[in-house]
């Protein structure tokens, strides 16, 4: 195998066992996305997408150069040959080989390459939305707080209302009561006022007519004393 062929292997190797531990179930998502963002990988984000490119066409170059060679020895004229000079057989199929072999290599490589940028990418996204999901779920658990803290507020101030109308309700049955009574004891006190009154204008009247008997009692008196009084002068 020639330098590049096994440089090729080694990374697809590499590639292998890149995948395999991206997909390890128990790292989660949030810690990928921790790993990711190490200082190194910031620092490197300016030639990431070159690189990522880069390696594309080196790995897309081979593999056509490998389908080419696939090609070549899969194809009529090294058939010919290998029946003028039968000794060439197993050259021909070794070389089949080789170009089949750097085909695969090249073609997986090139796939998990394409297969491990997909993953990272999800990787971070998935990161993102529980973060996302997250923080939402502090604001939705927050938001319910307050709507029970309101809720129970409301609750507390209908029960407040209620027992003020109830103590009103109460107030308004003894204000009501108070006036009735208040009511009865005017009428009553009108009705002594009236009662008064009515003594009073009978006194005024038995006054009157015992100044009237008085005056005529005195009138009779008067006259009783001029009849002496003629009396004693005719004698």
């Amino acid at each position: 195998m020639t330098l590049q062929w096994t440089a090729v292997a080694f990374f697809l190797y590499a590639e292998i066992a890149l995948n395999l531990i991206l997909c390890i179930p128990f790292i989660s998502a949030r810690r990928w996305r921790s790993v990711f963002s190490w200082r190194i990988w910031n620092w490197l984000t300016p030639y990431r997408n070159k690189c990522f490119f880069t390696m594309i066409m080196v790995l897309i170059v081979l593999f056509l150069d490998a389908v080419r060679e696939v090609q070549k020895y899969s194809g009529a004229e090294p058939m010919h040959d290998v029946k003028i000079n039968p000794n060439l057989f197993d050259n021909v199929h070794m070389k089949l080989f080789r170009a089949q072999r750097n085909l695969y290599i090249s073609g997986f490589s090139l796939f998990l390459w394409l297969i491990m940028r997909r993953t990272v990418t999800l990787l971070n996204q998935v990161a993102v939305t529980v973060e996302n999901s997250a923080g939402l779920q502090a604001q939705m658990d927050s938001a319910v707080k307050v709507a029970k803290q309101h809720q129970d507020d409301n609750l507390k101030l209908k029960q407040a209302l209620l027992n003020e109308e109830k103590a009103m309700s109460a107030k308004n049955q003894v204000l009501k009561l108070d006036s009735e009574k208040l009511a009865d004891q005017v009428k009553t006190s009108e009705e002594a006022v009236r009662k008064s009154y009515a003594e009073v204008e009978a006194i005024k009247r038995q006054a009157k007519g015992l100044a009237q008997e008085y005056d005529r009692l005195l009138t009779e008196h008067h006259q009783l004393q001029n009849v002496k009084s003629g009396d004693k002068k005719d004698l």
